[in-house]
C-alpha cells in the first residue's frame, strides 16, 4: 500500500546509467508513494532541472558524459538548486570515496548493493531534515532583521555543507562525525566563514545563510 497523500506529493530525481537499477529503485520508491523522474547521467539531470525542481535527488557517481561529482558541484553552485537534498548511490565504497562525496556536497552516501528499506529510510530522513530547515528559516526571519555582511562574500561548496549543518543546530563534533573529518577541520571552516562575513558567532552565521537562502 502507498503512503499518505503528503508523501505522494514528494518528487524525486533518480540519476543512474544502469537501466536495471533505475527500474528496480524507481519501482520501489513509487510503490512507497513517491513520484520519480529518471535520468541516465548528470547532463540529462541538469536538463530536467531546467524544467522542474524535485524535492530530492538520488544519483550514481560514475556515469558517462557528466559524473555525479561534476553534477553535484553544478547543483551546489546554483542558488536555485543548492538547497535540494542529495543522496549518492555508488559502488565506490572506500572511505576516501565517501569523504569526497560528502565534501562535494552530498547529504548521504550509500554504497551498492544496498537494502531498499535503508534507501527509503535515508530518503525520508533527508526530506524531514530539509523540512525542519525550512521551518527554521521561517522562524528566524520572523524573529529578527536580516544580518548584514559584505556583498562580495562567497562560500565554497564545503563551507556551504558545513554551514547547512550549523544552521540546523548540529555541534562541530557531530558535523565532523557526519563528514568523516576532524573536529579541528570543522572549526577551521567555521572560523574562516566568520572571518569572511565579519559575523560574531555560529548563531549569526546560521541566520545569515538562512536569510540569504544559501542552504
Amino acid at each position: 500500500m502507498k503512503e499518505n497523500s503528503q508523501k505522494d506529493q514528494k518528487k524525486l530525481l533518480l540519476i543512474d546509467d544502469d537501466p536495471n537499477l533505475i527500474l528496480l529503485v524507481k519501482d520501489y520508491l513509487e510503490f512507497r508513494g513517491y513520484e520519480v523522474t529518471t535520468a541516465e547521467n548528470g547532463r540529462e539531470g541538469l536538463e530536467i532541472l531546467e524544467k522542474a525542481l524535485p524535492d530530492m535527488i538520488i544519483c550514481d557517481v560514475m556515469m558517462p558524459e557528466m559524473d555525479g561529482y561534476a553534477f553535484l558541484s553544478r547543483l551546489r553552485e546554483d542558488s536555485r538548486t543548492s538547497w535540494i537534498p542529495f543522496l549518492f548511490l555508488s559502488a565506490k565504497g572506500q572511505s576516501q570515496d565517501r569523504v569526497k562525496g560528502l565534501n562535494t556536497g552530498a547529504d548521504v552516501y550509500m554504497v551498492k548493493p544496498f537494502e531498499p528499506e535503508e534507501l527509503v529510510a535515508q530518503v525520508e530522513s533527508s526530506l524531514k531534515q530539509a523540512s525542519r530547515l525550512r521551518g527554521h528559516q521561517s522562524n528566524q526571519l520572523e524573529k529578527s532583521s536580516t544580518i548584514q555582511v559584505p556583498s562580495n562574500v562567497e562560500l565554497t561548496p564545503t563551507e556551504l555543507k558545513v554551514v547547512s549543518l550549523v544552521a540546523i543546530g548540529m555541534a562541530n563534533r557531530d558535523i565532523a562525525n557526519k563528514l568523516n573529518v576532524s573536529q579541528r577541520t570543522i572549526e577551521s571552516h567555521v572560523s574562516n566563514m566568520l572571518n569572511k562575513t565579519n559575523l560574531k558567532n555560529r548563531t549569526e552565521l546560521a541566520r545569515w545563510v538562512i536569510e540569504k537562502n544559501l542552504v
